[in-house]
């Protein structure tokens, strides 16, 4: 094993200590305490996980090269946590169905190596991308392996249900980026718009890992029609959180630079409202998006950057982000208390507080 590799086995739990020391310094101790109690609580089911992502393939071939030099790098591993979580509202996982913790983390992953290659994107978490080591097609290859390899761990499963609900949320995604893919070198500031693609591209899989989580529990019908909508505003929370990032958080951090998802054509959440509350921002988003990577102008950064604080466009993003993690919480309500439970409450105010 690397030593990337068997740094990431306690991955989760070093997010999760890392979010614990933003709520220390926040003075969220309360939350801090409960972060506490949700990585005693999937520890073990997470360390399996990981060996089960460790267990794929490994060979000279370009195209496992590339899809291990991406899941070799320190991920937050959310989504099989919802798996996790969802699961243990009943019964919890089994050797077969703890296998849909690993496949969503690699149709994750296969999304960020195909979109690496949409957007010729040199960085991904903190590291050059893997089509720069490989090339374009090797990281396209790698990416449909991981789908493939993921899809066959959700059919021995034997639940047709939950494969079925998987290839609908990977249709979905497809059709998401295709108006992303439409909308590139547009300003294009409608808000229906940016929530179509985040709803489809990022909050999609969510909603499938915690609805696999929940059948997995043996949860009924109703409660896991409430974890998919605990999953869609979880997943639009997180979203929301990563655009703010962007223009908020530390670069090295979050492991790209700032101005990267404009430059693709991505219209983000307080760019779209910074420029409904200041039409004349256009000028500049439009020399951002028509620009070459490394030869943004520094006046038209200076003027978004200006305009994302006189607006208060960031505040307003991060408060969304806040009402759809409070969503998230209120889709849980019907629910019986438990443990798993109150570690989605976490997860869900957890989110809107990290800083990568």
């Amino acid at each position: 094993m690397s030593l990337i590799a068997a740094v990431r086995s306690d991955a989760s739990s070093d997010v999760l200590t890392s979010l614990r020391a933003v709520c220390d310094s926040q003075g969220l101790d309360d939350l801090s305490a409960h972060l506490a109690d949700l990585a005693d609580l999937v520890k073990w089911d997470m360390s399996a996980l990981e060996e089960g992502i460790r267990g794929l393939p490994v060979g000279e071939s370009v195209v496992h090269k590339s899809a291990h030099h991406l899941l070799e790098i320190a991920g937050k591993r959310l989504r099989p946590m919802c798996v996790v979580l969802a699961s243990r509202l009943g019964t919890g996982l089994d050797d077969e169905t703890r296998e849909f913790g690993v496949a969503v983390e690699l149709v994750h992953c296969a999304t960020l190596l195909h979109d690496d290659v949409i957007d010729a994107g040199e960085r991904r978490r903190g590291a050059p991308a893997a089509r720069t080591l490989y090339g374009n097609a090797a990281s396209i290859f790698a990416g449909d392996w991981l789908l493939v390899d993921a899809l066959r761990r959700v059919r021995a499963a034997e639940m047709p249900d939950v494969l079925v609900r998987l290839l609908d949320i990977i249709d979905e995604m497809i059709f998401a980026e295709a108006i992303q893919l439409e909308n590139r070198g547009k300003v294009d500031a409608r808000m229906a718009t940016y929530m179509r693609v985040v709803e489809g591209k990022t909050a999609a899989l969510f909603r499938w890992a915690m609805f696999a989580g929940a059948r997995a529990g043996g949860l009924d019908a109703q409660s896991c029609a409430a974890l998919e909508e605990y999953g869609r505003h979880l997943g639009v929370a997180f979203q929301l959180i990563d655009d703010h990032l962007d223009y908020a958080g530390d670069g090295a951090m979050i492991g790209k630079a700032p101005f990267t998802d404009l430059r693709e054509g991505k219209m983000t959440h307080p760019v779209i409202v910074a420029l409904e509350r200041d039409p004349s921002l256009r000028t500049a988003l439009e020399e951002i998006v028509a620009s070459a990577a490394h030869e943004v102008p520094e006046s038209a950064k200076t003027r978004l950057l200006t305009a994302l604080n006189h607006t208060g466009a960031l505040d307003a993003t991060r408060e969304v982000a806040l009402r759809e993690a409070a969503a998230a919480c209120q889709a849980l309500s019907a629910l019986p208390d438990s443990r798993a439970r109150d570690a989605l409450f976490t997860v869900a105010r957890a989110t809107v507080h990290r800083e990568s």
